[in-house]
């Protein structure tokens, strides 16, 4: 039997999870899963053009972990674009790492914002700014604190 895998840290949650190419219909799309740590590792190696080391530092995991996580991304994605599938991103035993959460005390929506970008103006779904900063329901307590937990 498989040791359980270990927590992984990621930066931030994906706002989007679901890319298709243009004029498909969803309906006929196969799919290729891309987890939400290797969106967190293509976003530092690639966007933030980290070295894999201080990358794999910033996950909480090794050198060679990194370096599979990314391999498995980029495969994902490439598989996508290839041969015309939609991505989506999903799954994985992840933990954010330096998010607040907040509710809406109109439309009872929670969501997370990272540390360092001031109070939300109002709520994303209804508008309201009737909101309250969540500390019960699995918000961080500070930068790289959080829950670990597996992501549909």
């Amino acid at each position: 039997m498989p040791r359980p895998r270990r927590c992984r840290r990621v930066g931030l949650r994906p706002d989007l999870t679901y890319f298709k190419p243009a004029g498909v219909p969803v309906a006929g799309l196969e799919e290729s899963v891309l987890t939400v740590d290797g969106f967190e590792a293509i976003r530092l190696k690639d966007l933030e053009a980290l070295e894999q080391e201080a990358a794999a530092g910033r996950m909480g995991v090794s050198q060679p972990t990194f370096h599979r996580i990314l391999r498995a991304a980029r495969k994902a994605i490439a598989d996508a674009v290839v041969n015309g599938k939609a991505i989506r991103i999903e799954g994985g035993v992840v933990r954010v790492a330096g998010t607040r959460r907040f509710m809406c005390d109109s439309c009872h929506r929670g969501w997370e914002v990272p540390f360092g970008t001031g109070r939300p103006p109002g709520c994303p779904a209804c508008r309201s700014t009737d909101i309250h900063r969540d500390e019960k329901n699995g918000a961080s307590a500070g930068p790289g604190r959080g829950r670990c937990g597996k992501l549909r």
